[in-house]
């Protein structure tokens, strides 16, 4: 299987978390913001990564968007599960999904963006390319000081759900699902940020042990979110 995929983005980690903890081989591709429409809309129609080619027989030839690549991964490779059986558990699952697909995810990309612009946000990789790519992303989503303080109280708010769970158990019953799978790869990108990894550490906690889990490395220069270098 190839992904295609921005090495950064949290949505990418997403699918890359789910193709670990089902213990299936793939390999990525990596694309540049902008010039890879040039490869991905050909195939899948859309704009957006990541995008997984299966290359493999009575399978879809192009399975996009990381919420439909879990879906295709649970028939493709059943076990170990990120579903549910009860009906109730599954419906439950899926809506925390998209709360943190939709909402927390584009939120926590709003919070480490701004960050990310600031003199101490510019050392995690001073790199010309890595800068231009925070300014690229800042300009098409309308980042700036204050819609990072609104995204912030909603990143709050959510810490705040997940902290009656996470600190003691899963988000949906009594194992692993893809709630906590979500949960961690959308909030992976403020690791990098002291101030988060100082007022949450069972949060960060747990995102490690999810990405062990799931035998993903955790983000790049996790280690500057503790202050270390």
């Amino acid at each position: 299987m190839l992904l295609l995929q921005f090495s950064t983005s949290h949505y990418c980690r997403k699918a890359r978390l789910a193709l670990g903890y089902k213990q299936i081989f793939y390999q990525v591709e990596n694309l540049t913001p902008s010039l890879h429409i040039l490869r991905v809309k050909p195939l899948s129609g859309s704009t957006t990564v990541p995008v997984l080619l299966p290359q493999q027989k009575n399978c879809p030839a192009v399975v996009s968007e990381s919420s439909e690549i879990i879906q295709f991964l649970e028939i493709y490779q059943p076990n170990p599960p990120l579903y549910f059986e009860d009906s109730a558990y599954q419906q439950e699952a899926l809506r925390l999904e998209a709360y943190f697909g939709e909402s927390i995810g584009k939120e926590s990309r709003v919070v480490y963006c701004q960050f990310r612009s600031t003199d101490a946000g510019k050392q995690i990789d001073p790199s010309w390319i890595s800068l231009l790519t925070i300014q690229i992303i800042r300009l098409r989503y309308g980042i700036n000081a204050k819609s990072a303080e609104r995204a912030a109280q909603k990143v709050a708010d959510a810490i705040a759900l997940l902290s009656e769970f996470w600190q003691d158990g899963y988000l949906i019953g009594d194992r692993f699902s893809v709630a906590d799978l979500t949960a961690a790869a959308l909030l992976a990108p403020l690791g990098l940020i002291p101030a988060y990894r100082r007022d949450y550490p069972w949060l960060f906690e747990r995102i490690t042990a999810i990405h062990q889990l799931c035998n993903e490395p955790l983000p790049k220069n996790w280690q500057t979110g503790l202050g270390i270098t």
